[in-house]
């Protein structure tokens, strides 16, 4: 038989794509145990009430930020919460203390840095303060980037904080736009007084800050530098230079993978049930990757580049779908330039009916996409309940209205290699009343805070460690 060099290879890429897609042997789940750091207050005086973003120190301190101001910590030497501090803020919309993180030296400088909503102005801040002897010193603040917003209109604030191991500092923002009036479809209303109905002033807009994710060097004055990499040059020329990724619609809570640098962040899509050949795709959410900086799609496009259609709002009638691989913002209330980057498919999107390419993520209920950890395993590291090899060069992704956690096996190219089978369904037999923030503690342990079951004033908020209890080596 005259079999060709190509057959050779296919037959070998496909065996190494089915070895990489076998199953793993992940530990039983009765090998983990579910450790409530921190309760409500009904049970604890100084406990947990509306936390939005936590980061652990090097101590083993859990510090969070709450929405209406407060900063918390919990001690792992007396096993209690600490009252930190408060910042003023504005809680009206979706706005507060919405993100926190602590400087990469902590331990030395005391540098804590929070995404916050001042009570006087229409702004969200991305502000630097110092910890002394255990208490916030407000006089400290130094702020590092001012993120001009509209407060006549709800929605989607963002706010999450993290550093890469650079030492870049990168922040969350949200698109700022009601989506209330476009049937769960593209937001981009271009009639006149309409701004806050049109996310194509901000997500699609190269000279705002808003519906984007943005990256900057800290420096120690206070002030900031422009890393190398970011989308558009250091000079402001093309576009904020701040901007890292742009086309978001709500990226609630990022992370970075600390030996890649990619950026990945959970997408919280809009509302549409049902594709509509006039409008455009079901609402999707998204888990994203970011290798590099990169337009990534709303309000024009969603999931896979799924295209909206543009629409005429004043005449309600459909025009012609925007093209992905050169997206045009048109509208009135874009004050950057007209020609975007060609946009990013997502890495990991589902609708809010069931997935096929995506089964682990079926559970019913919303959609609010987050972004945790990757996971890489240290056999140098002594603490006996760090999660096991198995889940080495995992990334943990979870639901705040699906309550679900999956872990997602990367291959070597940072990749998905089977999108049924590299999704594991990570404790499901637990109960996770909304997740809203998760890392990877020094210990190996992953911390993650429980909102709770309603929107506010929970009586079951949690701070909570999730123990490995089996053998270090499982897997």
């Amino acid at each position: 038989m005259n079999l060709s060099k190509g057959y050779f290879i296919g037959l070998y890429l496909g065996t190494v794509l089915s070895l990489w897609s076998a199953d793993l042997e992940y530990p039983p789940e009765s090998a983990f145990k579910r450790v409530v750091l921190a309760d409500n207050p009904d049970k604890d005086p100084n406990g947990i009430v509306d936390p939005m973003e936590l980061s652990i120190a090097k101590d083993g301190r859990v510090f969070f930020a709450e929405r209406r101001g407060k900063i918390k910590y919990w001690s792992p030497e007396t096993g209690k919460v600490h009252w930190v501090g408060d910042v003023p803020v504005f809680t009206g919309l979706e706005d507060g203390l919405l993100g926190m993180t602590l400087d990469p030296n902590f331990t030395d400088n005391g540098w804590i840095y929070l995404f916050h909503s001042p009570p006087d102005l229409e702004e969200n801040h991305v502000s630097r303060f110092t910890i002394v002897d255990d208490k916030l010193d407000l006089s400290s603040v130094k702020t590092l980037i001012r993120i001009k917003t509209q407060r006549k209109e709800c929605c989607h604030s963002g706010g999450s904080l993290n550093f890469d191991a650079a030492g870049h500092l990168y922040a969350s923002v949200g698109d700022n736009t009601n989506p209330f009036a476009s049937d769960g479809f593209s937001p981009s209303d271009e009639q006149e007084g309409r701004s806050p109905w049109d996310a194509q002033k901000s997500s699609a807009n190269m000279n705002d800050l808003r519906g984007k994710i943005l990256r900057v060097t800290p420096l120690a004055d206070g002030s900031v530098a422009i890393p190398d990499g970011n989308l558009f040059p250091k000079d402001g020329s093309q576009g904020r230079p701040e901007i890292y990724v742009m086309g978001n619609r709500n990226p609630y809570r990022i992370s970075i993978d600390p030996r890649t640098g990619y950026l990945y962040w959970g997408e919280v899509g809009p509302d549409a049930g049902n594709l509509n050949a006039k409008r455009g795709p079901a609402g999707f959410d998204e888990i994203n990757q970011a290798r590099q900086a990169g337009f990534f799609g709303w309000p024009y496009f969603i999931a896979n580049n799924k295209a909206y259609v543009r629409y005429d709002f004043g005449g309600k009638e459909s025009l012609e779908p925007w093209d992905a691989a050169q997206p045009v913002n048109l509208s009135p209330n874009n004050t950057g330039g007209k020609h975007l980057p060609a946009a990013q498919s997502a890495f990991i999107y589902y609708p809010h009916s069931l997935s096929a390419r995506f089964p682990a993520v079926n559970a019913g209920g919303g959609r609010t996409a987050m972004a945790g950890p990757v996971y890489y395993y240290d056999e140098e590291q002594k603490s006996p309940h760090r999660l096991p090899s198995v889940y080495d060069h995992h990334l943990f992704i979870y639901e705040w209205s699906r309550n679900w956690i999956i872990a997602v096996r990367l291959n070597e190219d940072e990749k998905i290699a089977n999108p049924r089978k590299d999704l594991h369904r990570f404790l499901p037999g637990m109960t996770f009343k909304r997740p809203m923030d998760m890392e990877l503690g020094p210990d190996g342990c992953l911390y993650l805070i429980q909102w709770g079951t309603q929107w506010g004033d929970n009586n079951d908020t949690q701070l909570i460690r999730l123990e490995f209890h089996g053998n270090a080596n499982a897997g």
